[in-house]
């Protein structure tokens, strides 16, 4: 602890990231980065905003990016916030919406699952938001009448990690109405869709022109082979988008770059050549768990591009220091009900075939 730290650093308990290693021998399937490269047109389009423009700002509304957005998701430009990647697009969303507690003044606390994507718990001890986490089912499944209750706001990913188990969109457009509808407990309900790609019919982007209070968050890290560039968005309505824009420009107007605006733009555009990329991921994904429970593995339902798997030989840190030392890099939480869990994201087929084999020589305990 610095003596120069004020009271809320001292008390924050940092996101700690998948581990980045550089060694080329290591099947790297710990970040659930996409295993395709991006779309030739987003490099294309990187390569032509390369130039002497790079002196001037970029465009802090990203309004050709926003609007090509818009048009994908069949919305107006003014429905659409970008951001330098979707964790930041988070972190706006918890300070616009989500309360601190005020003098005489009760604040519910928002709620979100209590296995989940370990940022959320971060937000809330940055802007000092109370939270209550939400016990999945014995099964990791979320049960969506648990978040019918009055809070401060709802915070669902769909499909969640690191378990990759999805909603259906019926209980989600449930959820929306009863926080809607009772103005007592009405509440930002925002399902982050990082994941959708690798699903079915899991997108409820559509329903932000039946609900007010709907903020979808996405990504182009995943879907889009574009973890490198940074860039994110939510779709909402124009209250909220205006929302995220307050707090943006408190803080700092110009958040996506010239270049990362290029190729974002490129990536929405072409979206035949990510719906091939993404359903190689899922057929792979689908292979790879049929494959792991044949060889007696438990491997939780996924929709999203990685799997969560448990040996019933041994526990979860013996799997994955062997899989280490065979040179492959998966995920591994330290926390309470997943701690026998490894979270393995979807690699090439020659990639996977490497993960299937050495977890068969795991289990034959040779």
């Amino acid at each position: 602890m610095s003596l120069y730290w004020n009271h809320r650093v001292k008390r924050l308990a940092p996101y700690i990231p998948g581990e980045q290693i550089r060694d080329q021998r290591v099947i790297k399937l710990n970040t659930n980065e996409n295993p395709y490269p991006p779309s030739p047109k987003v490099i294309e389009a990187i390569q032509k905003a390369l130039g002497d423009d790079l002196r001037l700002y970029p465009d802090p509304a990203c309004t050709e990016l926003r609007t090509v957005i818009a048009q994908r998701y069949g919305v107006m430009p003014e429905q659409v916030f970008a951001g330098n990647g979707s964790d930041e697009v988070l972190a706006f969303a918890f300070a616009a919406f989500f309360e601190s507690p005020v003098k005489n003044r009760q604040t519910l606390p928002i709620l979100f699952p209590d296995i989940t994507y370990s940022f959320y718990p971060v937000y809330t001890r940055l802007w000092d938001i109370p939270f209550t986490p939400v016990p999945l089912a014995a099964d990791f499944s979320l049960v969506i009448e648990d978040y019918k209750q009055a809070a401060g706001g709802v915070v669902i990913p769909n499909p969640n990690a690191p378990t990759g188990q999805a909603i259906p969109c019926s209980d989600l457009r449930s959820l929306l109405a009863f926080h809607e509808k009772n103005r007592e407990t009405a509440a930002v309900v925002l399902v982050d869709e990082a994941y959708t790609a690798f699903g079915r019919d899991l997108e409820v982007t559509p329903l932000v022109h039946e609900y007010s209070n709907l903020l979808t968050v996405h990504t182009l890290s995943k879907a889009a082979s574009l973890a490198g560039l940074r860039v994110g968005f939510a779709i909402g309505n124009q209250e909220l988008i205006e929302g995220l824009g307050r707090v943006r420009d408190s803080f700092n107007s110009y958040t996506v770059d010239r270049l990362a605006q290029a190729g974002a733009r490129a990536a929405i555009l072409d979206a035949s050549y990510y719906e091939a990329v993404n359903r190689k991921v899922i057929a792979t994904r689908n292979r790879v768990s049929a494959a792991l429970k044949a060889l007696g593995y438990e491997v939780i339902p996924s929709q999203a591009n990685f799997i969560f798997i448990r040996s019933l030989q041994k526990n979860g840190m013996q799997l994955y220091t062997f899989l280490r030392e065979q040179d492959i890099l998966v995920r591994h939480f330290n926390q309470l009900r997943i701690a026998d869990f490894l979270r393995v994201s979807i690699g090439t087929d020659e990639q996977m075939d490497r993960v299937l084999a050495a977890c068969e020589t795991f289990s034959n305990g040779t």
